[in-house]
């Protein structure tokens, strides 16, 4: 019974992370605009995966349980280059490609640099949702952000809650999954009050 539901959880998790993003791109590429959609929350979420990966390749983790994360680092690229080109600064990009591939070379070089990464990974994470947050507060406008994302987002951190329970057991990675799925819960419901504001408006 334990396997099926862990199945369930990973095959579950890994689909909706396929289409995870989407929603949010195809909001940005109907508005053509990227207004309300915070840049720094997004390269500290990417850089949070981006270590989350290479700490679970370097342990020999098992693939199901981390699968869904190159996946999510492509989608939030695509959503980078878009929010970069709708304000303007395209040219950027280049810079934020030389950065991460120097961070990844970094984080494979030593062990010692790559479990502080890990451990520092949590509060990178979380400091992405914070960041997203206070623009939402700042801007009382949420109607460039998805719902649906968000909505998946804190299904699939509660999904990984389970299987890391039932796999690694590894608590550094239980704690950040937990944070986050407090956290996107914060930010799902933000987004839900700030858009039933604009509808009472309307």
């Amino acid at each position: 019974m334990g396997e099926a539901v862990l199945h369930v959880a990973n095959l579950s998790t890994m689909l909706l992370c396929m289409v995870l993003k989407l929603p949010q791109i195809f909001l940005l590429m109907k508005l053509k605009s990227a207004k309300g959609v915070s840049l720094r929350a997004l390269l500290l979420e990417l850089t949070g995966y981006i270590v989350f990966v290479i700490y679970q390749m370097y342990y020999e983790y098992p693939l199901p349980t981390y699968m869904e994360y190159p996946v999510l680092i492509f989608q939030d690229t695509i959503l980078l280059f878009l929010i970069l080109h709708y304000s303007g600064n395209l040219k950027q990009s280049v810079i934020y490609s030389t950065m991460f591939v120097g961070a990844w070379q970094l984080l494979t070089h030593q062990k010692w640099i790559l479990d502080l990464a890990m451990s520092l990974c949590t509060f990178i994470s979380a400091g992405s949702k914070f960041v997203l947050l206070q623009c939402l507060w700042e801007s009382r406008d949420s109607s460039h952000v998805s719902t649906l994302s968000w909505t998946m987002s804190t299904y699939t951190c509660m999904a990984r809650i389970f299987t890391t329970v039932m796999t690694t057991g590894d608590l550094q990675v239980m704690a950040r999954f937990i944070a986050m799925t407090i956290l996107n819960m914060w930010v799902t419901a933000t987004v839900l009050y700030y858009k039933q504001g604009c509808k009472k408006l309307h």
